[in-house]
């Protein structure tokens, strides 16, 4: 029996294969070692293989798309109904080449090293901006157990850098100056590197001609529109701007029986790295529509009017959403509404 299509299990060491013929019929079944996978796949004639989108998933479909296979990526919520039974590398594989089968089942896009790349830009940003706001709250906490509280800010926190460095504030000990100069130095070398990657990220915006396109709607700039592209890819995958609004988490969950519809809060489902980066745009434009004219404003406003600001928020970023998709999908400039 030839095999037509492969669950593949992917993981560190130990790679689990099921192969099924045209009928559904199990025809294969191996467990390969990380270093025979490319061998084992590349005697095979061209198959449908399926990966749950996790760590590793989107070399190992690259891999295996220059051998000749198709492959897709399923997310790996979507296999799960398909594991029978206990859970086991054997069994997921199983339901993995189950699953890719199924005529309705939704895919990943599979992301090139460029992207990966983007990506991994963003996920390090944002892994030293958390490291710099535990810092600064860090060196908020030391102080006040020395009876020192500033106001909010960048003001507050310049404040207290200031009794640091002054050697002549006794307030400080000599030990306690000395370990909060080296958190203080911590926190300069964060900063110094976020701007760093804040430039790259600029950099990258300017030299892409999508993210150009993205940043000339109100409230998306470089951050937005790069991890749109690295993490979303190819917006042609979803059918409409609608969807991609509801792939990102920016569409109410609907919990409805019986004919009636009930709506519920946001989903807050996909990636929440770019969902919150998407909201924080439409924050900084929400703030400001108070008191101006035109379609976009006004629109805002009326919402203002009879819903919270909150609310308008994430009103807003499913419209950014849908807009972004407009633009990526069709390949047209961005229009302001008059």
């Amino acid at each position: 029996m030839q095999v037509t299509t492969i669950g593949f299990d992917i993981a560190k060491c130990a790679f689990q294969v099921h192969g099924a013929d045209r009928q559904g019929r199990a025809v294969l079944k191996r467990k390969l070692a990380r270093s025979k996978v490319l061998v084992f796949f590349a005697n095979l004639p061209p198959c449908l293989v399926g990966l749950e989108a996790c760590g590793g998933a989107h070399f190992w479909a690259r891999q295996l798309t220059r051998l000749g296979h198709e492959v897709r990526l399923i997310a790996p919520q979507y296999v799960k109904p398909y594991v029978k039974t206990n859970k086991h590398d054997a069994a997921d594989a199983e339901a993995i080449c189950e699953a890719v089968q199924r005529p309705g089942m939704r895919f990943v896009a599979i992301k090139d090293e460029h992207q990966q790349s983007m990506l991994l830009l963003h996920r390090i940003r944002d892994r030293l901006v958390a490291e710099r706001t535990a810092g600064i709250n860090a060196i908020r906490g030391h102080m006040t157990e020395f009876g020192m509280v500033t106001a909010k800010g960048q003001a507050g926190l310049v404040e207290l850098r200031s009794i640091i460095a002054d050697p002549d504030d006794a307030r400080l000990t000599p030990l306690a100056r000395e370990l909060l100069t080296l958190a203080v130095a911590h926190l300069r070398s964060l900063e110094e590197k976020i701007v760093d990657l804040d430039r790259q990220v600029g950099r990258l915006a300017r030299e892409d001609a999508n993210c150009r396109r993205l940043s000339e709607i109100p409230g998306v700039g470089p951050i937005v529109a790069t991890g749109v592209l690295a993490t979303a890819g190819d917006l042609r995958l979803f059918d409409s701007g609608r969807s991609f609004a509801a792939w990102l988490g920016l569409t109410p969950r609907q919990h409805s029986t019986g004919g009636k519809q009930r709506l519920l809060g946001i989903s807050k489902r996909g990636d929440g790295y770019l969902r919150r980066q998407i909201m924080h745009g439409a924050r900084s434009i929400v703030s400001l529509a108070r008191g101006r004219e035109g379609k976009l404003w006004s629109w805002l406003n009326a919402l203002l009017a009879r819903r919270p600001f909150n609310t308008v928020v994430a009103a807003l970023a499913n419209k950014l959403a849908r807009v972004m998709w407009a633009l990526l999908v069709r390949d047209e400039p961005y229009r302001a509404a008059v």
